[in-house]
């Protein structure tokens, strides 16, 4: 967002703000380049369809839109640039629902409930997981947009009723889904056992790999690539939903995935493992499991923990699950698996006993051979697999 140096019919205006740096806070570095060119499009439809979508028509350069608001233009630039859109120049590019916007956030930091950083950061994850979600719906909208029901209809006939039919209501669904995700991660702060745990957890995390993904974008068109793809993180996506996980991200031919407990990352990495083996139209997978203290931001995961995961994966074998020896003494622990076959044994023969059920062991583990992983020094990763006995 850039200061106009004049305004027809307006007050004159105050020089543009130094260029921001890769060094100052709350400002794009290298790898966050703006078009410091860009203005709005003035084909006909798109400002149709854009005033449809804002609910309001373009009526401000964005030194009116800072000072309309209340707010610095340097402040203006920075949620502007953190939600992820590209500076305007001097064009008449933002509309009512901007200057409420900017007048909300700085409100929050006015009234001390939000932190400047802070509000920049709820700017920037807004910003950078809604863009993906305009882009995922956009791109499953497309062959409405560009197929006319009937023959002879203009794209303009087409698109502009789909878009005004298609906005409430896909507004109130990402409403609703955005509440009871944020009600289930309320929960999971407030049952933290401190306030350390609020941010550096202990968790079990999972990488599960496509084997040989490279080979096939060689051999596969680009249209069977994309179903490939899209499949494999429908399947991983749904299976980690319904046993408890929680996916991180996805990335194209992987996918990562957290839980809070050992258990329910062993299942969901089993449970992975056996429905792609049984599809045939799916590469073999593997998947790599870590235990330990995780570092969330934004969504994400990091850390030691995070990065042992990762290399697991790259060394398991296919159609396996390797887990690290925190994750194997963590199943333990909470007696999903035996801390040795005698021990089984000696439970199974006093609970026939004593008429009782013996314990439920549900996996099994055997030790594998230690082997240097990068960076990361010796370890000693353990194979898991179901209990057949």
């Amino acid at each position: 967002m850039t200061v106009d140096d004049s305004t027809s019919g307006e007050e004159a205006q105050p020089p543009p703000p130094p260029s921001p740096s890769s060094d100052s806070p709350g400002h794009p570095n290298p790898h966050h380049i703006v078009d410091h060119t860009a203005e709005p499009s003035d084909d006909p439809l798109a400002i149709r369809l854009e005033q449809l979508i804002l609910g309001a028509e373009r009526r401000y350069t964005p030194f009116q839109a800072a000072r309309t608001a209340g707010v610095s233009m340097d402040l203006a630039s920075r949620f502007w640039r953190a939600m992820g859109f590209a500076d305007v120049g001097q064009a008449r590019a933002f509309t009512e629902a901007d200057v409420l916007a900017l007048r909300r956030l700085s409100g929050l930091v006015e009234a001390g409930l939000l932190s400047e950083p802070m509000a920049i950061q709820v700017a920037r994850s807004t910003g950078q997981t809604t863009a993906r979600l305009a882009e995922w719906q956009i791109d499953s909208f497309l062959a409405g947009l560009i197929e006319p029901p009937e023959p002879g209809m203009t794209r303009t006939e087409v698109t502009y009723p789909l878009v005004e039919l298609l906005l409430p209501e896909l507004e109130e669904f990402l409403v609703y889904v955005w509440r009871r995700q944020l009600a289930a991660a309320t929960g999971r702060v407030v049952q933290a056992a401190d306030d350390d745990e609020m941010v550096d957890r202990r968790l079990a995390v999972g990488f599960a790999d496509l084997v040989g993904f490279t080979r096939l974008t060689r051999r596969l068109e680009e249209e069977e690539l994309g179903e490939l793809v899209e499949a494999f993180e429908t399947t991983c996506a749904d299976l980690v939903a319904a046993h408890g996980g929680r996916l991180i991200k996805t990335l194209g031919d992987e996918v990562l995935y957290a839980a809070d407990d050992a258990g329910t990352a062993a299942e969901i990495a089993l449970r992975l493992i056996e429905t792609m083996t049984h599809d045939e139209t799916m590469p073999a997978l593997r998947v790599g499991i870590a235990f330990g203290t995780v570092t969330t931001r934004m969504g994400d995961v990091f850390g030691t923990t995070v990065n042992l995961a990762s290399r697991l994966t790259s060394i398991a074998p296919k159609d396996t699950v390797l887990v690290d020896g925190a994750f194997a003494q963590e199943l333990i622990r909470t007696g999903d698996v035996p801390a040795s076959e005698a021990q089984a044994a000696e439970a199974a023969a006093r609970a026939e006993k004593e008429g009782a059920v013996p314990p439920p062991y549900r996996f099994g583990l055997q030790p594998m051979w230690q082997r240097p992983v990068r960076g990361l020094g010796v370890v000693e990763p353990w194979l898991l697999g179901r209990r057949t006995t």
